[in-house]
C-alpha cells in the first residue's frame, strides 16, 4: 500500500464557510500561496457555482499555482460540473469534486430520492465530471450514517465510472474513532475494485473527534485526508490539518513508513497568516500551533525541560517553526531590507502593492521603536483588504472624558467623495461606530468586540476583532493600528464593507 498520506486542504471552501469567516480574492489566493509553499497536494479553493465570488476566486487560484493540484468542488448536476470546469480551465494541474447525499436521513428528507436513484446520479454525474477532468474525486455525503451495504455499491459504481478518489465524509461529525476505523476496514474488504481509487476521509469536529477518527481511517487504509488549518470550519470545523501532520510524524511507531508532503517547520507561519486573515484567533491551548503549546509554568515541567526537552515536550518547537518573534526592522530600513523580510516571511507583493505595503510600514516604524514580523503581517494583511474596501477612513475626531457624553466625527471616502458625519455614544468606540453607519447607511448590531496586542511593548500595534450582524449576516472584521481606537474604526469599517460583498 502507498506509503504517502495525501493532504487535501479545504480551508479556503469548508474553512469559509464558518460563520463570519468571508474571505475575499485576494486573500484567498494569499492562503492558497502559502497552502502550496507548505506542501499541500490539494487545495480545493472554492464551490464554482455558488457565487460569482467564489468562481473568480477557484478561477485566480487555479490560474495562479503552480505545483499543488487545484480542486473545485460540484453538486452531482451538470451545471455545477460545468462551472467548476470552467473554472479550473487554466489550472496545471485540477480536479472536480462532485458530492451527493447518500444517507438514509439525506435521502428521505433532503433528496427525496430512493437509493437506485441516487446510484443512477451518482455514475452519471461522476461520468460527466470525467469528461471535462481527468481527476475526479467523488464524496457520498453523510458516509458515515449511510447503510453499509449501500456505501459498498454507490463506492464500487463511482470507481467504475471513473472516479480517482473518493471520499467517506463524516459530515456531522457523528462517528467515534473506533468505530471510523472499521468503516474504512470494511470499505477496503467489501469493494472489489478499491484499488483503483484512493480512499479519502473528511471529518468534521462536533464531538470532537475529527482528528482522531482521521487517523483511524488512516492506520485502516485511508491514503487522503482532507483538512483545514487551525481547524476551522463549520459549526465545530473540520480535522485541523497540523494535528494530523505532526500526528503521523511524531508517532511513527503507529504510521509506520507513513509520510506526507508538508513542511512542518511552515506549519507555524501559516496558522498565523490564516488566524488573520479569517479574523478568527487561534485559541491559546490549541494543539500545535497555541500561544501555550510549548510554554511552561510548572515548576516540576520546568526544572525537566532544562534538564532534556524531551521529558514535557514530544515535538521540538522549531519543527513546527513555533518561535519568538525577533527584530525585524526600524525607522531607518530601507526598502530592500524590507522587500527582503517579505521575501523571507513567503510574502509576494506587485511592486505596485510593495511600494504602498513600505509607506505603511514607515508610518508605523515613525510611531514605534521596533517593527517584527506579525507588524509586516499586519501591515499586508491591511494592504490587500484595502485595495478591495468600498469605503476608508480618512480621518476621525473623538471628544471623550469623564463627566463627558463621547462624540465622534468620522470622515470616510468611497471612490472619489468624502462624506463626514458626527455621533455620540456610550463610549468613544460605540461613537464612531454610529457615525459610520450614518454614513454607509447599513444598520448593523455590534455582537462582539476584542483587542488584543499584535506585538509586545508599551508601543505594541493593537489588533481589534469584532463580529457584526448585519441583516441576516454575521461578519468578523479585523483592524489594526497602534491607536486602539483607529483599529476599532478599521475593524467596524471592514466588517462594514464585507456586507457590500456578501
Amino acid at each position: 500500500m502507498n506509503n504517502k498520506v495525501y493532504i487535501f486542504d479545504t480551508t479556503l471552501r469548508d474553512g469559509e464557510q464558518a460563520p463570519g469567516a468571508s474571505l475575499n480574492e485576494l486573500e484567498k489566493l494569499e492562503i492558497a500561496f502559502q497552502l502550496e509553499k507548505l506542501g499541500v497536494d490539494i487545495i480545493e479553493a472554492g464551490f464554482p457555482i455558488s457565487s460569482k465570488g467564489d468562481f473568480s476566486a477557484v478561477k485566480l487560484v487555479a490560474t495562479s499555482l503552480k505545483r499543488a493540484k487545484v480542486c473545485g468542488l460540484a453538486r452531482a448536476i451538470k451545471k455545477d460540473i460545468d462551472a467548476a470546469a470552467s473554472a479550473l480551465r487554466t489550472a496545471a494541474s485540477a480536479r472536480i469534486h462532485v458530492f451527493l447525499a447518500t444517507s438514509k436521513i439525506h435521502m428521505k428528507y433532503k433528496l427525496k430520492k430512493a437509493e437506485e436513484e441516487i446510484l443512477r446520479l451518482a455514475v452519471q454525474a461522476v461520468k460527466y465530471a470525467k469528461r471535462k477532468c481527468s481527476d475526479v474525486e467523488f464524496s457520498p455525503e453523510d458516509a458515515s450514517r449511510t447503510d453499509k451495504s449501500f456505501l459498498y455499491k454507490i463506492v464500487e459504481a463511482v470507481i467504475d465510472a471513473g472516479a480517482t478518489t473518493v471520499n467517506i465524509p463524516d459530515t456531522v461529525g457523528y462517528i467515534e474513532p473506533e468505530e471510523f476505523g472499521l468503516l474504512i476496514h470494511d470499505i477496503f474488504n467489501n469493494v472489489f475494485n478499491i484499488n483503483k481509487a484512493v480512499i479519502s476521509v473528511h471529518c468534521h469536529n462536533d464531538l470532537g473527534l475529527a482528528v482522531s477518527n482521521s487517523l483511524s481511517a488512516v492506520k485502516n487504509g485511508a491514503r487522503q485526508v482532507e483538512c483545514t488549518i487551525n481547524g476551522i470550519g463549520e459549526r465545530a470545523g473540520n480535522a485541523s490539518m497540523e494535528e494530523i501532520v505532526m500526528a503521523i510524524n511524531t508517532r511513527q511507531d503507529i504510521f509506520k513508513n507513513l509520510k506526507t508532503n508538508i513542511d512542518t517547520k511552515s506549519i507555524t507561519k501559516v496558522s498565523r497568516i490564516v488566524s488573520k486573515l479569517t479574523g478568527f484567533p487561534v485559541a491559546p491551548n490549541k494543539a500545535i500551533v497555541g500561544a501555550n503549546a510549548f510554554r511552561h509554568e510548572s515548576g516540576i515541567h520546568q526544572d525537566g525541560v532544562l534538564k532534556e526537552r524531551s521529558t514535557y515536550e514530544i515535538i521540538r518547537p522549531e519543527d513546527v517553526g513555533f518561535k519568538e518573534e525577533g527584530l525585524v526592522l526600524g525607522k531607518h530600513s530601507g526598502r530592500h531590507a524590507f522587500k527582503e523580510r517579505l521575501k523571507a516571511l513567503s510574502i509576494k507583493l506587485s511592486e505596485k502593492d510593495l511600494e504602498r505595503a513600505f509607506t505603511m510600514f514607515k508610518q508605523l516604524a515613525d510611531k514605534k521603536k521596533t517593527v517584527y514580523d506579525d507588524d509586516l503581517i499586519a501591515i499586508v494583511d491591511e494592504q490587500i483588504r484595502r485595495i478591495q474596501n468600498r469605503w476608508q477612513l480618512v480621518s476621525f475626531k473623538i471628544t471623550s472624558g469623564t463627566g463627558l457624553l463621547p462624540q465622534s466625527e468620522v470622515r470616510l471616502r468611497y471612490k472619489n467623495k468624502e462624506t463626514t458625519k458626527v455621533s455620540s455614544g456610550d463610549g468613544p468606540v460605540d461613537a464612531c461606530c454610529k457615525a459610520i453607519d450614518k454614513i454607509t447607511g447599513k444598520k448593523s448590531k455590534l455582537l462582539e468586540y476584542k483587542l488584543g496586542a499584535v506585538t509586545s511593548g508599551k508601543d505594541a500595534l493593537g489588533e481589534v476583532n469584532v463580529r457584526v450582524k448585519i441583516n441576516k449576516d454575521i461578519i468578523m472584521g479585523r483592524g489594526t493600528s497602534t491607536d486602539i481606537i483607529e483599529a476599532s474604526i478599521k475593524a467596524y469599517l471592514n466588517a462594514i464593507n464585507k456586507s457590500f460583498r456578501a
